[in-house]
């Protein structure tokens, strides 16, 4: 996006990537249908970035959500609002737009440099590339730096920018993943049964966050929407604590009275889990988790009263004992922090050179806010480097 920008203010511009073929992590992102961006009013919008959203919010409003469906539509890939009020490309597929965007930076006069890895800079300032060939120094009268997190590093993104920029001075916050899964001690039993089930239609709370969505269960631990929501505090408190209790209410929309009206049936010749099935509409997977708690706190299952049964289903107590690999989170919190820029995302230890994206210390759920503030950075940081280049 900012080689774009800064391509059409004129300037010559060179992409160089550290993979084969551009755009590795754009391709992965729209696995899922490419959720470019979210429908909801830009305050709303805006609050998802939580801690970041006032050092995000000029960037975000020069290039809103609109203008990036906009932009979409003027590649030949028109958008639709989904049900969730998330934002995708009618193909919903990542491939189509990124072909035609290539054609267009490749219009624009736009060069890549595929197989390059940055490494920094030498003593004469010229930026230095590692590459098949060699190490390759390139002068540039600026630069934009856009090279993710630390999540998927098979696609590019390996965080290793941060030790030379830190080098450089500039002030990092470590990098942790974000929007990730969370590992969980499940018994044999639960793990072989239900791993790669999902919960739906569940709420999902720790302290005084609550989020409803649906959740998978994994072979070693739990992930899905609504725990990226809740990735953020799920990490804190994990992290600093070693470990967190997440509490999931399976009838989220069903008072304890009427649960417990409904448990205090008679149970007859029905197993419990038959019972719960039909007197709670309760699914199987439900039910395991009530279990997994009940062998947690040292009861039966069965010898839980009616009032008992009814405040578990909606207040499981589920342990999480880690926070899934970086490598395999969908996003990274951390990075570079926001006073190290000045208003044009330049680095102000590193007069030239601007950056954009995951490098930012800024975090956000999944839900298009992500792929988002990415676009709109890369407006902001180009923006900047022409900014700069016109005063050069």
């Amino acid at each position: 996006m900012a080689a774009e920008v800064v391509a059409q203010g004129g300037a010559r511009v060179t992409v160089y990537d550290a993979m084969p073929s551009a755009g590795r992590k754009f391709l992965m992102a729209g696995r899922g249908g490419l959720n470019l961006t979210h429908s909801e009013q830009l305050a709303q919008f805006m609050a998802r970035y939580r801690e970041g959203a006032p050092k995000l919010q000029a960037a975000i409003e020069a290039f809103s959500p609109d203008a990036l469906r906009a932009w979409s539509e003027a590649l030949g890939e028109p958008t639709f609002v989904g049900t969730s009020g998330r934002v995708f490309p009618k193909a919903f597929k990542a491939s189509p737009l990124l072909r035609a965007w290539l054609r267009r930076l490749d219009a624009s006069g736009v060069r890549f440099a595929f197989r390059h890895r940055w490494t920094g800079w030498d003593g004469e300032g010229r930026l230095l590339f590692r590459t098949p060939e060699g190490v390759a120094p390139v002068v540039a009268n600026a630069t934009v730096l856009a090279l993710g997190g630390a999540s998927w590093p098979r696609l590019g993104s390996d965080g290793g920018w941060a030790d030379i920029l830190a080098a450089k001075g500039a002030t990092i916050s470590k990098l942790r993943p974000a929007n990730s899964g969370f590992t969980v001690a499940w018994s044999d039993v639960f793990r072989d049964r239900f791993e790669g089930q999902p919960l739906k239609g569940v709420a999902l709370t720790i302290g005084a966050h609550t989020v409803r969505g649906e959740v998978m269960i994994t072979r070693s631990g739990i992930e899905g929407g609504a725990i990226y929501a809740l990735s953020a505090e799920l990490r804190e408190a994990v992290l600093g604590l070693g470990q967190a209790t997440l509490m999931i209410a399976l009838r989220p929309d069903l008072g304890a009275a009427a649960l417990t009206t409904r448990l205090s049936g008679t149970r007859g010749k029905q197993s419990l889990a038959n019972f719960l099935r039909k007197a709670a509409q309760l699914s199987p997977v439900g039910i395991g988790l009530m279990q997994e708690a009940a062998l947690a706190s040292g009861r039966p299952l069965a010898a839980f009263s009616p009032a008992e049964l009814a405040h578990l289903v909606n207040a499981i107590p589920v342990q999480l004992a880690g926070v899934a690999p970086i490598e395999r989170a969908i996003s990274t919190a951390g990075g570079i922090a926001f006073d190290e820029l000045d208003e044009h995302f330049m680095l102000r230890k590193l007069p030239g050179v601007f950056v954009a994206g995951e490098m930012l210390d800024w975090e956000a759920p999944t839900g298009g806010y992500l792929l988002q503030a990415s676009f709109a950075t890369g407006v902001a940081a180009a923006r900047g480097a022409l900014v700069w280049l016109a005063k050069s």
